[in-house]
């Protein structure tokens, strides 16, 4: 066993956490957190380790480890990460030590299980981006769903819980399965499941078409793309802070993971043939989602609202077959994760002072919440896409991309980012600038120094990912031009 392999550490540590959790009575409630935290805390720093040892010049994955799981059927447990999957690892690892800190001053009420809930997520997490066989993913792909349906479902902030935990459970479950007949399909006709053996098979034209929209179904519904975006703002709504910082910032970029990995490689004339639809259904998001989020009044669902147009974004980059567009949207998925999860951290501020997240009780509050106002109208800037931040990179890496393939999708699409404009000032003008609400609202504060240590660190990284990207570019470079390989 390769006991030196750092891969293999970041992926069984946070297992080992849920493990020595379930060891202790849960009345230790300060020991549990600690102990969580700590596991997160050594799962993050086993990650940038990675990137510190991270070859740079390779298409190759690396840190491989493999296990003969049923050798007899040649399938094979392998995992290694190459220059996309490697961030995706980071921004879990990041994002769950920061659901940890969120929740610490949660009430004692079954603490130990939410804790579990969250270190077995990020194990699971952790498999998707790194997993090299299609079999495996998806079994971690649709394992991911039992985490997230407790902690929708048990820890849920109000009454729609339970619906909104079984509408996203059912609506992904079932997208899913042609994924695995597909998967099936692949097995019989070619003997395995090995993504790098896969990515060399020739699948003939109407072989590819039918799988491609198989995977499609599935992965469509994760990212998700309009018409299947239905479970998105109801499950963000009902989710407690750390479950939609968590849904949002991780596992809306399984869908776009999935399609440079699977989608892409295995079925390119497939992905060639359905690009307009994929382009439409894109613009359709991006413009759409944009004029719902306007009209929204929770303010849950004016941050998931414009998730959905952000995603649409990026499908729009991942069809345009160039390297600056893949890079572009997996710069965009990055920085989404990191702007949105703050901007759903900024809202659970206010919900835990004030218990309610309607808009209309909300105003003036630049006037006794400065340090609050300041990063928050960061993040707004931020979820722009204002130059100087990470999503500039994205966005404009996209347009580029797109505009080679299809002008007017990139006028389109580009239209959207003055409608997000528009979207994301007014919310912060009806938050921060005008009268303050005495008749609603009386007791103010602005933000702890724990809540101040998760965001800050946040806006760092939005600002060196947005000023100086290249660190980021050189580690896909390699993995995206081999992705374009495939289409030339």
């Amino acid at each position: 066993m390769q006991i030196t392999n750092l891969l293999l550490w970041t992926a069984l540590i946070p297992l080992c956490g849920v493990i020595l959790l379930l060891l202790i009575p849960g009345c230790y409630f300060n020991l549990i957190r600690n102990i969580a935290f700590i596991v997160a805390q050594l799962t993050f720093v086993c990650s940038i380790l990675l990137w510190l040892c991270f070859e740079l010049k390779t298409s190759l994955f690396q840190f491989i480890y493999t296990i003969n799981w049923f050798p007899s059927y040649n399938i094979y447990y392998t995992i290694g990460i190459d220059g996309i999957s490697l961030f995706f690892i980071i921004l879990t690892t990041w994002l769950i030590t920061t659901c940890i800190l969120i929740s610490w001053n949660m009430p004692n009420k079954r603490v130990k299980e939410y804790l579990i809930c969250f270190l077995l997520l990020e194990t699971i997490l952790i498999q998707v981006f790194c997993v090299l066989d299609v079999l495996f993913f998806y079994i971690f792909f649709e394992s991911v769903l039992i985490p997230m349906f407790l902690i929708i479902g048990i820890w849920g902030s109000r009454e729609r819980k339970i619906r909104a935990a079984y509408q996203f459970f059912i609506y992904t479950l079932a997208g899913s399965l042609l994924m695995l007949l597909a998967i099936l399909v692949i097995y019989f006709q070619h003997g395995t499941t090995d993504i790098q053996m896969l990515w060399n098979v020739n699948f003939n034209i109407r072989t590819q078409i039918l799988l491609w929209l198989a995977f499609f179904a599935s992965l469509a519904v994760k990212i998700p793309m309009i018409p299947f975006h239905i479970w998105l703002p109801e499950a963000h709504a009902e989710a407690p802070t750390a479950g939609s910082v968590i849904l949002a910032g991780v596992l809306l970029k399984m869908g776009g993971y999935g399609f440079l990995r699977f989608s892409l490689p295995m079925f390119p004339e497939a992905s060639l043939y359905f690009a307009p639809l994929i382009y439409l259904l894109s613009v359709i998001a991006a413009i759409y989602a944009s004029l719902t989020t306007i009209r929204q009044v929770d303010l849950k669902k004016i941050i998931a609202y414009s998730s959905v147009s952000h995603m649409g974004f990026v499908t729009l980059g991942l069809f345009s077959f160039n390297s600056q567009g893949i890079e572009g949207s997996v710069i965009l998925m990055l920085s989404h994760g990191l702007v949105s999860s703050a901007l759903f951290l900024c809202i659970g501020i206010l919900y835990d002072r004030h218990k309610t997240r309607l808009l209309k009780y909300y105003g003036g509050f630049v006037q006794i919440m400065p340090i609050f106002s300041l990063l928050f109208i960061f993040f707004t800037f931020s979820n722009i896409g204002f130059p100087g931040t990470s999503s500039f990179v994205g966005e404009l890496l996209i347009l580029i991309g797109v505009f080679q393939l299809s002008p007017i999708s990139a006028f389109l699409s580009a239209f959207s980012m003055i409608l997000g404009a528009g979207y994301s000032i007014w919310l912060f003008n009806r938050i921060c600038f005008g009268s303050l609400k005495l008749q609603y609202i009386k007791n103010f504060q602005d933000v702890s120094r724990r809540e101040f240590y998760i965001l800050f660190p946040l806006s760092v990284f939005i600002l060196w990912m947005g000023v100086y990207p290249e660190v980021f570019l050189k580690a896909l470079h390699c993995s995206s031009y081999n992705l374009i390989a495939y289409f030339n």
